[in-house]
């Protein structure tokens, strides 16, 4: 891979080349793309999205959105620090017009969309969407769908929701946000279908990030960006966009950090247990004398943070640059702090975080609520949307229908179509959204 090709300004429906040194540096082409997806329905909808605890009723704990303005902030400094490296590395992209911060915008934005297609309730809501299929209701649809959409449903993710919601063309509004093909390579994390699962041990096939109706959108990105295949003509699965690597990475970073301290927030870490594993991070930065002069722990805690990540987003960078002609390879295949100096701390860090808060009660029964709110939600709609479809509507099913954005009230010609609406429609929800529809329905 080559970065002049990597850092395509190219969009959706464009019929010319655009170039870096031809862009108006007012309103460069990747910093629209942040603003599209700023102004985007599905981006607000992640301020009542869970992050660690599903419906909290305290003002402290992250939600998606917050997770995701802090993930992007993160990204930002990743992507100069190393655009800063890159371009003296590469002089021929000074010539084109590229700076520093292009690099900087485009894994901003990328990492201000990686969640924007998870659904309410946290990851068990991605669970709870696939195991409504796998052994509830929905099991009835496997026989209508091939194998590779059938895996798209019972392992939703949403990384593929994501690449859809950006790229769905709606009428009047062909090619989603129209995103360039820079931004769209590095939101990619997994740029591969659902099946085969696994394939290799490669950081890239951990998950898949495409779903079966957007391979040909996909496929249109990869190749102007000159992505590696590493599939085959049977398979599609790719190679990562670099800067994918440090999107990944400032997520890696806040939740590590910031999710550990929620659970401080919380009560959920006692404080001087967990300050003494953040101190372990930080030992080479730490200011002793400043750090002993804050008295409350509000204080203590956002001094810790701070200097945790810095200190991450050196060790992240270094390892990229360290890596990088690996990475222009496709044969880099760990995730950047896995192979940072302080892998062993962060790893104490997450484990803690597990025990402590992702397996708490509060957290626990909340997801369990999630499920059932999710299962009924999707066996309510799908059901009125396929009588719909084999013209078997009642009119408690009409009721139904003019629940759902008028543009999937039409049902779609394919059982899997229908299936991806409806999963895209209940993951659009928010956590609150979907508590009050559910409640509507069981009257």
């Amino acid at each position: 891979m080559n970065w002049s090709q990597l850092l395509s300004l190219k969009r959706f429906g464009d019929t010319q080349k655009r170039l870096r040194n031809e862009q108006d540096e007012t309103r460069l082409g990747f910093e629209v793309d942040y603003d599209r997806i700023i102004f985007s329905d599905s981006f607000r909808s992640l301020q009542d999205k869970t992050q660690v605890v599903p419906l909290s009723k305290t003002d402290f704990v992250h939600t998606r959105l917050t997770h995701s303005l802090e993930v992007s902030v993160v990204a930002r400094s990743l992507g100069r620090i190393v655009g800063e490296k890159v371009l003296l590395k590469h002089p021929n992209l000074i010539e084109e017009g590229f700076k520093m911060n292009d690099f900087g915008a485009i894994v901003a934005t990328a990492a201000l969309a990686h969640d924007i297609g998870n659904p309410p309730f946290g990851h068990s809501g991605e669970k709870a969407i696939g195991e409504y299929f796998k052994s509830g209701n929905g099991l009835k649809y496997k026989e209508y769908l091939s194998a590779k959409q059938w895996q798209d449903i019972i392992d939703f993710e949403g990384n593929a929701n994501g690449f859809r919601i950006l790229n769905e063309s709606k009428s009047g509004s062909i090619g989603g946000l129209r995103l360039s093909y820079a931004t769209l390579g590095t939101f990619i994390k997994y740029p591969k279908e659902s099946l085969p699962k696994k394939p290799t041990l490669h950081i890239a096939d951990k998950k898949y990030g495409i779903f079966q109706n957007d391979i040909a959108c996909f496929k249109e990105v990869a190749q102007e960006l000159g992505l590696i295949s590493s599939g085959n003509t049977e398979n599609i699965s790719y190679r990562r966009h670099p800067l994918a690597y440090l999107v990944e990475a400032a997520d890696d970073i806040c939740y590590t950090i910031i999710d550990f301290e929620d659970g401080i927030n919380l009560g959920l870490i006692e404080e001087d247990y967990a300050l003494e594993y953040l101190i372990k991070l930080v030992k080479n930065s730490i200011d002793s004398k400043k750090y002993h002069q804050l008295k409350f722990k509000k204080d203590r805690l956002s001094y810790l943070r701070a200097l945790a990540i810095g200190t991450l987003i050196t060790e992240a960078s270094n390892v990229f640059l360290e890596n990088e002609e690996a990475i222009l390879k496709g044969e880099y295949q760990h995730s950047l702090l896995d192979k940072c100096s302080f892998e062993a701390q962060i790893n104490d860090i997450i484990k803690i975080s597990v025990e402590k808060i992702y397996k708490s009660r509060e957290v626990i029964e909340k997801e369990l609520f999630g499920y059932n709110i999710i299962a009924t939600l999707l066996d309510v709609f799908l059901t009125a949307l396929n009588n719909s479809f084999e013209n078997k509507i009642t009119n408690y099913d009409k009721l139904i229908l003019n629940l759902l954005p008028e543009s999937i009230q039409k049902p779609q010609e394919t059982t899997y179509l229908r299936i991806l609406s409806i999963c895209g429609f209940v993951a659009s929800l928010t956590d609150g959204y979907a508590l009050q529809l559910y409640k509507k329905l069981k009257g």
